[in-house]
């Protein structure tokens, strides 16, 4: 649709810029909630991850794995390369199958879904421009997480089958502190492809 292709020029554009600010302003790579000492301002467009809340992910993010920046999305097809890094996750899809993950600090559990075959659609490709990531975050973990920007709230209110334990999955990026933690599928999600489609690893 009109609206998928000018998400995805949008998704696309910001990346670009952020590698040139990056490669302009010779900021150290960030790693995940590292400060990478640039300026706040550009800090915002080049590396989002480092913002104090840690939960400002309206576009695809960097991390450093083994000296190779890679963007979010791709740094999820990489598996734990220590224990230190591992953070195990439960899924529970909309048939009430369980899935477990060995994931690592950092993934975004958007894109680890992905990676692992479970239908979760993000369909505005985490820039903050729809609910189709809407997940529900079990017992204690969910006073764990960041607050939700506001940006993050206005979505969730287009979300069908809202909880107090709603959050967008492109907007949960793992922590040790994580560790464990369950996370529901709705039933349904506002938009959400009707042709039997199944999401998958870019």
């Amino acid at each position: 649709s009109r609206h998928s292709r000018t998400t995805v020029i949008r998704v696309c554009f910001v990346d670009m810029l952020r590698l040139a600010a990056r490669f302009l302003l010779g900021g150290s790579v960030c790693s995940v909630c590292r400060s990478c000492g640039l300026t706040k301002s550009i800090r915002k467009l080049a590396h989002p991850g480092c913002l104090p809340r840690h939960s400002g992910l309206h576009f695809r993010s960097f991390h450093e794995a083994n000296g190779v920046e890679l963007l979010q999305g791709d740094y999820e097809m990489k598996s734990p390369e220590t224990e230190e890094e591992v953070v195990n996750v439960r899924y529970i899809d909309r048939d009430g199958e369980e899935h477990k993950i060995r994931a690592k600090v950092g993934d975004n559990v958007l894109y680890l879904a992905h990676r692992h075959g479970i239908e979760l659609e993000g369909a505005c490709e985490a820039s903050l421009a729809c609910s189709t990531c809407h997940v529900y975050v079990e017992g204690d973990f969910y006073d764990k997480l960041p607050e939700p920007l506001e940006e993050e709230d206005d979505m969730l209110d287009l979300a069908v089958f809202l909880q107090d334990n709603s959050r967008l999955g492109c907007q949960i990026v793992l922590s040790k502190e994580l560790d464990g933690m369950v996370l529901r599928l709705p039933h349904a999600t506002r938009n959400f492809y009707v042709d039997g489609h199944v999401p998958k690893p870019h």
